[in-house]
């Protein structure tokens, strides 16, 4: 799982100097496609249920699940990207919210408080807390900010499948729920909305938006329960 992790993270770094003014997420798909063939890897999403797309591209108001399109990206736009990585029989999982060009700076907030709170998240996962504690960490950092949460959607256990138990809420209360135990590996993604937390989903029957059209921020990391502390496995 290290492996492909730093195959997705090196994917998602190309992509991160791609988005920009212009550029569509149909671009940014064929690019992380590219760089799996190259490193003998498969996109986890590809086909998943029948998803269309090799990654997730989720702008402004999208939350998650966006389908890749021809439509450029536009200044001042933020997009989401979630992608996984199947490779030698295990699955990594990652997302990062992007600025299009200049954002608005109550726009690059959001971002730098989601990011935060993932971060929040991460630093809880010692053996001696509890899925109930990562969840308060992330509720901490966001509701303060008068952002809200995303209850529908959580983050989820990940290896052999993409998704497996437990599911990770992004919200407590501490001390509840599974036992962080070594050797588990979760994907940690907490999901923030500028507006309510209410969500809708679209005649696709994938892309889901914010049911206000405000915008959202996503990130989201894979990472391994160790005894001497939390492993991220989808960083460089």
């Amino acid at each position: 799982m290290r492996e492909g992790g730093r195959i997705l993270a090196a994917a998602m770094a190309e992509i991160e100097a791609k988005v920009a003014p212009g550029v569509t997420t149909n671009e940014l798909d064929a690019l992380f496609a590219q760089r799996l063939a190259e490193a003998g890897a498969e996109a986890s999403f590809k086909g998943y249920r029948g998803f269309p797309a090799s990654i997730c591209a989720s702008p402004n108001e999208v939350i998650v699940h966006g389908i890749p399109d021809d439509r450029g990206l536009a200044e001042g736009d933020i997009v989401s990207i979630d992608c996984g990585v199947y490779f030698k029989g295990f699955h990594t999982d990652s997302a990062w919210t992007f600025a299009v060009g200049e954002v608005a700076p109550e726009v690059q907030k959001l971002l730098d408080v989601t990011r935060s709170s993932l971060e929040a998240a991460i630093s809880q996962c010692s053996v001696t807390a509890r899925l109930g504690d990562v969840g308060y960490a992330v509720e901490r950092v966001v509701i303060p900010e008068g952002y809200s949460l995303v209850r529908e959607y959580a983050g989820h256990g990940v290896g052999r499948s993409l998704h497996e138990e437990p599911w990770v809420p992004n919200y407590g209360p501490p001390g509840r729920r599974d036992k962080l135990r070594p050797g588990m590996t979760i994907a940690i993604e907490p999901m923030v909305n500028a507006g309510g937390e209410a969500t809708e989903t679209l005649a696709d029957n994938w892309t889901v938006v914010t049911a206000d059209r405000s915008l959202s921020a996503h990130f989201e990391h894979t990472v391994a329960i160790t005894e001497e502390g939390p492993l991220v496995l989808t960083s460089l």
